[in-house]
């Protein structure tokens, strides 16, 4: 028998749900699912934002379903009530973020806290109320991380208040790397895999805009760049797609080698 490649990346008649699938990164993850034939339900707390999306993406891709529904994933309330009029769930992506800019200097324990409990604490309340739709699914569970998870930052590259970098950005991605390691083996029983995926320097269009720190964030790797945000959707579409139908509990690193020095 030969497995086909498009028949392994074929997403028809699934159902993602994207967390953040409005957002700069979230939009391309939201795009690759859609375009694999994937129905998509993008969340966040902006609708309006999220509406937009929707209605990009339904011109682009007219035969499948794609839908906004409003998400605060730092209310517990918000998370049952949208989760239990789902009819069901085949694909969950872990991907919205919000935090506070703060050096190590200047972060209060309450700037600490809301950042672990957005980045961290949400992806195991949104994982624990999905769990039996994805178990009814035998479904895939994908969460992004960042390279900040496993590497640390470089202090010359966030040598002033325009360009901090939290402490608690990193501890929390690298719980989540751990949490998806933990889940892809206490999953398994259920056929349900867990991978991650750590994208590396894919800075907003607005700080695209600083030259200056642009050549010394591309001159960190490898291959002297920026990423853009196209570049994650070759390993979305793999990671949610049968064609990873042997990888579980992986981290994939989309950084232009930054990882290696």
């Amino acid at each position: 028998m030969i497995y086909s490649l498009e028949k392994l990346f074929d997403l028809k008649g699934k159902t993602a749900l994207v967390t953040g699938g409005a957002g700069y990164l979230g939009s391309s993850i939201s795009e690759t699912l859609a375009e694999l034939g994937a129905n998509v339900i993008i969340a966040s707390r902006d609708l309006e934002k999220c509406k937009d999306k929707v209605n990009e993406l339904k011109t682009a891709f007219p035969d499948v379903q794609i839908e906004a529904i409003q998400l605060d994933l730092m209310n517990k309330e918000s998370i049952k009530n949208i989760v239990s009029q789902l009819n069901k769930i085949d694909i969950l992506v872990n991907n919205a973020w919000s935090g506070n800019k703060n050096s190590f200097e200047s972060i209060s324990d309450s700037d600490w806290e809301y950042d672990i409990d957005m980045s961290l604490n949400s992806v195991f309340r949104l994982v624990k109320a999905t769990m039996p739709k994805l178990i009814e699914s035998k479904g895939v569970i994908l969460n992004i991380t960042s390279m900040y998870g496993h590497v640390a930052p470089d202090y010359r590259l966030y040598n002033d208040e325009k360009y901090t970098n939290p402490p608690s950005y990193g501890a929390a991605k690298a719980g989540v790397i751990q949490f998806t390691k933990y889940l892809s083996s206490f999953l398994a029983p259920h056929e349900i895999r867990v991978n991650c995926l750590s994208p590396g320097p894919f800075p907003h269009p607005e700080t695209q805009k600083d030259e200056e720190f642009m050549n010394r964030l591309s001159g960190k790797n490898p291959l002297n760049r920026i990423g853009q945000p196209h570049e994650l959707k070759g390993t979305v579409a793999l990671l949610c797609s049968n064609a990873s139908s042997y990888m579980t509990g992986q981290n994939i690193c989309v950084d232009g080698g930054w990882g290696v020095w």
